[in-house]
């Protein structure tokens, strides 16, 4: 008898606002907000929006050292329709017909890899993930939106067909998390009210977003980067969260995660905390992040997907991992 994953006390505590950026850092800052145009049976639209801000370390004023954004309107079954992005790319349109996913950041890789590193590559390497969990949202505006979406005829594009066993930590087989056949028990799911990200003591510290009204959710991303005697130091924020009709926000991920890598470019510590997760087996994926202490840092993407596969791992956690890949790249613009 396979023994059931471990549980862990409920992951509800936000860390709040972002923390004042440091002297002598670089911060990027992404988010994809996204709504539907007819339900949630319906396309998706996605904007995205990302900078990275330099913080001089002897005063001075702030510099933006890269900024993009995009526009992609997606299938039901996250395909891309349509899609445009500032700055444009000669291969941009190379991308319409890619499905979310492992295709896309594939594509992306052969298509934009000349651009890999910036803020143009972080935002739709960042597509998939966000273009997964959007949907949750509605689970807080309606208690029927998973009926709506089967009677839509839709199918699902998470996991293997829409069941999860053991796609990751949380739906490792025996979770508390699975429901018949072996999908997504949403009914027992949990979430938490949260705040605003913007510090109003350093309301420079996010880039501007949009407010949100309605069914919308958002995916923000956070990576202060810096300097110290051990290396490059790194410090991420994580939450994907949206309105909810009491007139605040709901998050159902949140993780906050430190990274400090070696003057060679391998990383030398590593920590991840679960701040807020759906289901008690979920925090269980952010122990075993040490696993990638001794790779390089610039190989993120790749080793992440390599070292925490299935239920070693953390489907939203890989995507905040991943994203540090970046890490030496921005440490750089620290010269």
């Amino acid at each position: 008898m396979t023994q059931a994953p471990a549980q862990y006390p409920w992951a509800r505590q936000s860390a709040g606002v972002a923390p004042a950026r440091r002297p002598g850092s670089v911060r990027r800052t992404t988010s994809i907000d996204t709504t539907w145009q007819d339900g949630v049976a319906s396309n998706k639209d996605m904007r995205g929006m990302a900078r990275d801000l330099l913080t001089p370390a002897h005063g001075g004023s702030p510099t933006i050292l890269d900024e993009a954004t995009f526009h992609i309107l997606a299938s039901p079954i996250r395909e891309i329709l349509a899609i445009e992005t500032t700055p444009d790319h000669p291969r941009l349109q190379q991308m319409v017909g890619v499905r979310a996913g492992g295709a896309s950041r594939l594509a992306l890789s052969a298509r934009l890899g000349d651009v890999r590193g910036s803020c143009l590559y972080q935002l739709l390497d960042d597509f998939a993930g966000a273009s997964l969990v959007a949907g949750w949202i509605w689970s807080q505006w309606t208690d029927d939106w998973v009926r709506r979406t089967a009677e839509s005829g839709q199918r699902s594009t998470a996991g293997k067909g829409g069941v999860m066993t053991d796609i990751c930590s949380g739906f490792a087989t025996g979770s508390s998390a699975l429901g018949e056949g072996g999908r997504p028990d949403h009914v027992n799911q949990s979430s938490t009210i949260v705040g605003p990200l913007i510090n109003p003591d350093d309301r420079l510290g996010w880039h501007d977003m949009p407010d949100q009204q309605g069914h919308a959710q958002r995916r923000a991303r956070r990576i202060d980067v810096w300097l110290s005697d051990a290396g490059i130091e790194a410090e991420a924020g994580f939450q994907d969260s949206g309105p909810n009709p009491l007139g605040s926000r709901t998050a159902i991920h949140e993780y906050a995660v430190r990274m400090t890598v070696a003057g060679d470019g391998t990383i030398i510590a590593l920590t991840a905390a679960p701040l807020i997760l759906p289901y008690r087996e979920c925090p269980g994926a952010s122990r075993n992040v040490d696993r990638l202490i001794g790779t390089p840092a610039a190989a993120l993407r790749e080793s992440v997907l390599e070292t925490l596969p299935g239920p070693l791992g953390c489907t939203h956690l890989n995507d905040v991992l991943r994203a540090l890949a970046d890490v030496p790249m921005l440490a750089r613009k620290l010269h």
